[in-house]
């Protein structure tokens, strides 16, 4: 097998072995800036084009079309001024960590795929938006920024490294718009969208972190290629990653359609003893798949089709000791604490959820709680909340109710947890 190189592992093939990262010149060497070179000698509109020819889908969950998001943008001598790229950095979706991966130690791409959004969209200024807790990920970006700002790497744009007060909230984009504005995190009515009004009413770019790190690649081999590297309809690689109880948790850039038993064969299987019961296969917020799903492809639309979402692509691995009811009311106490308050049903029925599943796992569950529990989440579903808080804390509670109602069951009649002293 020949080792993983630009043309195979655009994201991650120069990461090197003892986590240091690359600074200015060690990211030249490697062509780094030469998709920005690449972009600057095309029209804005011919970059939007070739993103939206490579079929780039954004990476932080929700998979929107990124060269559809920068067309969005008003252009020309009569667009609305300053325009703004806002980073989504915040990454504290649960189980997910591979955005962190890239900050630390490869900064400058992620610096590069801003100036070259900055260049499609002729924005002035971008934020990033950090996750406060990454203070190792603060730390290389802001020398890498300084890097790139002594040597006038970037041409236009401006970027700032904001680090946040750290709640689930500002992941979510209008959030993450009102937090950089200096106000609470709530999310915003929409429409309008940010790239028609976003910071401080002006058209904004909100991109994740792994999305802009595809872009400099894109850019330097074509959307030909990059669509190529898919096994799927989706453009390009993806970041995979596993935790849980398996032989090696870590990260993975695959082929974007990369099974679930593929991703979980590259963690090394299931810790001795222990066999797989069920997974989140993107985060804290996705519903949960069984051993049936393992054929499974990881793109945007496969695992839709059972019910799940990809998500952010970072699965937490559940083993046949874990308590499903323990499982999702410590998922749900941690939405519920997390919600912002706007919306009724996410505010009081998460809350009313946590303490129903808490009652559960001490014994003291109810006859009927179950359907409770079922009746509450359908109040949660998109479109019910002006966010996608309560509908991800619905489906890992409806999926877990729906393949291991059992466990539930179990908790009432037994007035106890019958994982109880186990290590879970």
């Amino acid at each position: 097998m020949s080792e993983p190189n630009e043309l195979t592992h655009p994201l991650t093939c120069h990461l090197r072995a003892d986590g240091t990262p690359l600074d200015l010149a060690a990211y030249r060497a490697c062509d780094g800036y030469q998709g920005l070179a690449a972009a600057n000698q095309l029209e804005p509109s011919a970059i939007v084009a070739m993103v939206k020819a490579s079929n780039l889908r954004g990476r932080g969950g929700a998979g929107f079309p990124t060269g559809m998001k920068w067309s969005v943008l008003p252009m020309g001598p009569d667009a609305p001024k300053p325009k703004y790229i806002a980073v989504n950095a915040d990454e504290m979706e649960p189980g997910t960590f591979k955005d962190r991966l890239l900050m630390e130690q490869n900064p400058h791409l992620l610096l590069e795929g801003i100036a070259i959004c900055a260049r499609a969209v002729e924005a002035e200024t971008a934020y990033i938006f950090l996750r406060g807790e990454y203070t190792l990920c603060a730390t290389r970006l802001r020398h890498a920024i300084a890097e790139a700002n002594a040597a006038q790497a970037l041409g236009n744009v401006h970027v700032y490294l904001h680090t946040s007060a750290g709640r689930y909230m500002c992941g979510e984009e209008t959030g993450m718009l009102n937090a950089l504005e200096g106000k609470r995190a709530n999310p915003r009515t929409k429409p309008p969208y940010p790239g028609i009004s976003g910071l401080w009413g002006k058209p904004t770019v909100v991109n994740n972190v792994e999305t802009l790190c595809n872009v400099p690649a894109i850019l330097r081999h074509g959307a030909e290629w990059y669509q190529k590297l898919s096994r799927t309809t989706d453009g390009g690689t993806k970041i995979y990653g596993v935790s849980g109880r398996v032989k090696r948790p870590g990260l993975w850039e695959l082929p974007m359609g990369t099974t679930v038993g593929e991703i979980l064969d590259l963690a090394g299987g299931m810790q001795d003893g222990l066999k797989l019961r069920g997974l989140l296969p993107g985060g804290a917020s996705t519903a949960v798949l069984t051993p049936d799903h393992l054929d499974v492809a990881m793109d945007f639309s496969a695992p839709q089709k059972v019910g799940s979402r990809m998500g952010t692509g970072t699965m937490i691995i559940l083993d046949d000791r874990a308590c499903l009811v323990g499982v999702v009311a410590n998922l749900i106490d941690f939405f519920s604490r997390e919600s912002c308050g706007w919306c009724t049903p996410c505010w009081s029925g998460l809350g009313w959820a946590s303490r129903l599943l808490d009652a559960m796992e001490a014994g003291k569950g109810q006859p009927g709680d179950i359907e409770k529990l079922e009746h509450l989440a359908s109040f949660w579903g998109p479109g019910a909340t002006f966010c996608a808080l309560a509908p991800g804390a619905a489906d890992p509670l409806r999926s877990c109710i729906q393949h291991f109602r059992q466990d539930f069951e179990d908790h009432i009649r037994e007035h106890r947890c019958p994982h109880e002293g186990w290590d879970a």
